[in-house]
């Protein structure tokens, strides 16, 4: 059961990365259309209040459509529900992720910010080195190049 449930979170993590890769690379071209790189540039040099409301606010548009995805499912609308989370994840790695690396040195003075983050970065490296043993990740990832 334990390897089943590992080569279903390789082919995740795999699938993960590609579009994490996809996403960003979008995120980017779409800022710089929209011609967002005075904001963004002002953004980096904010105070850390600044910082803190500016991540919020992606959050808030974010975590609403995750809320829903999940009542969606819960209701039985499985396919409404998992092309919810899908948005949700579009959006937070274009909005959330994006404003999060702008902004992540002044987060990271907020102690309580600092202390979530080192605990789920080094949650997330763990479950990432074990993921990235199994030989269905290994196999993924030579698709992928």
């Amino acid at each position: 059961m334990k390897k089943i449930l590992l080569a279903l979170l390789a082919i995740f993590l795999i699938i993960e990365e590609w579009l994490w890769d996809l996403l960003t690379a979008f995120g980017r071209t779409l800022f710089q259309w929209l011609n967002l790189e005075p904001f963004e540039q002002w953004l980096r040099q904010t105070d850390r209040v600044v910082a803190l409301v500016a991540f919020s606010i992606p959050i808030m548009i974010v975590a609403p459509i995750n809320i829903l995805a999940f009542v969606l499912i819960s209701k039985g609308l499985i396919l409404q529900g998992i092309l919810m989370e899908l948005l949700a994840k579009l959006l937070g790695t274009l909005l959330v992720a994006r404003v999060f690396a702008l902004t992540k040195p002044q987060l990271l003075t907020f102690a309580f910010l600092n202390v979530i983050y080192t605990t789920i970065t080094r949650w997330l490296h763990w479950a990432h080195d074990k993921v990235t043993e199994t030989t269905v990740y290994r196999w993924m990832k030579q698709l992928r190049v």
